[in-house]
């Protein structure tokens, strides 16, 4: 019997997994010293300022943080002057920070699960952050040379940044966010989105990967088929949290030896008040049934291992393992075994 990670390594290449791949359960999602200067938040906090100056809030019954965006609180205000306002944090971090995390990512069994580094938001979203997502598309068209210079400062922040993770922590998968599209389209064309984010990107993702970097999940909730050729492009190994309305089925034969994906999963189809475990068994069976375990993963949509409404997660975990005990003849005790302990206990 494969472990988590060995099944999840067959089927991103396409060979011979024996079972589905259970959500996140081959993904140790670590994290790095900058989150000590810029923690992230949790449900109920409010108006809470990060260390690029950015005021973001995280209401209760929804999936993450949010920036706050009244006009007094707009990092950018003038875009033609974005180096007034922008001032990226410093990234020099004492041995004793670095050895905090260093100790997590030791600890993890990479025979079962890769150690996954969490870096987050993505380009696109800290351009957003910073000013605003009206303004900030509107800018795309009216002021390119600006976002050209502004995207660039943001990517050279981000390769520090790599260079430093990767130093230290020797990660073999890095898990990245950058939320591309809505439910039903994306932000913006395929051909902006080559224009302006493409090459930062691929400067990122390879230098992750030539870092000892194996897998590039990247995360984005949203509709994003049109530019799965650009995620391609870019170093993408995974696309996490393609949203059902890709048409998973179809973008599976087009594109799975280039790129898996995983999610077609929204929560909205599972995670929502009064979800019952028959509605997750009906949505998960179908879901698989439609796309298969070859360059897909069965997962929910939004970033991370958990969901909105308490439970949801761990009885989905539950239920892909039935699916597998009945379709693949798996026993819960030969399917835990093959997991980190965290995993078991959803």
């Amino acid at each position: 019997m494969l472990t988590a990670r060995q099944n999840m390594d067959e089927v991103i290449k396409g060979g011979n997994p024996d079972r589905v791949v259970n959500q996140y359960e081959a993904i140790q999602l670590l994290f790095h010293p900058f989150v000590m200067r810029s923690p992230l938040l949790r449900p109920g906090d409010e108006n809470v300022k990060n260390a690029w100056g950015i005021t973001n809030s995280f209401p209760v019954g929804v999936p993450g943080q949010f920036p706050v965006h009244t006009p007094d609180k707009v990092v950018i205000q003038d875009i033609e002057h974005w180096q007034d306002y922008v001032h990226a944090p410093d990234l020099h971090f004492t041995d004793e920070e670095w050895g905090i995390f260093e100790d997590q990512y030791k600890a993890v069994d990479t025979t079962k699960a890769y150690k996954a580094v969490f870096v987050a938001p993505g380009l696109f979203e800290q351009c957003h952050h910073l000013g605003e997502i009206s303004n900030t598309l509107m800018n795309l068209y009216e002021y390119p040379d600006e976002m050209h210079d502004l995207i660039k400062y943001l990517v050279d922040w981000e390769l520090e940044l790599a260079e430093g993770i990767c130093s230290h922590l020797h990660p073999d998968a890095l898990f990245h966010h950058d939320d591309m599209g809505s439910q039903k389209s994306t932000f913006m064309s395929p051909e902006m989105w080559e224009e302006f984010y493409v090459d930062g990107y691929k400067q990122i993702y390879k230098y992750y990967h030539d870092h000892g970097c194996k897998l590039v999940f990247h995360h984005s909730d949203s509709y994003g088929a049109t530019l799965v050729p650009s995620m391609i492009e870019m170093g993408i190994d995974v696309w996490q949290g393609c949203f059902a309305s890709n048409n998973i089925p179809e973008l599976i034969p087009k594109y799975g030896e280039k790129i898996t994906f995983m999610g077609a999963i929204e929560n909205r189809m599972v995670d929502f008040e009064g979800w019952t475990t028959e509605n997750n068994r009906k949505v998960i069976r179908e879901t698989i049934e439609a796309c298969g375990n070859k360059y897909f993963i069965p997962c929910i949509a939004q970033g991370g291992p958990g969901s909105v409404f308490p439970g949801v997660y761990a009885d989905m975990c539950k239920e892909i393992d039935a699916y597998n005990i009945e379709k693949y003849g798996m026993t819960q005790e030969g399917l835990d075994a093959q997991r980190l302990p965290w995993q078991i206990l959803f």
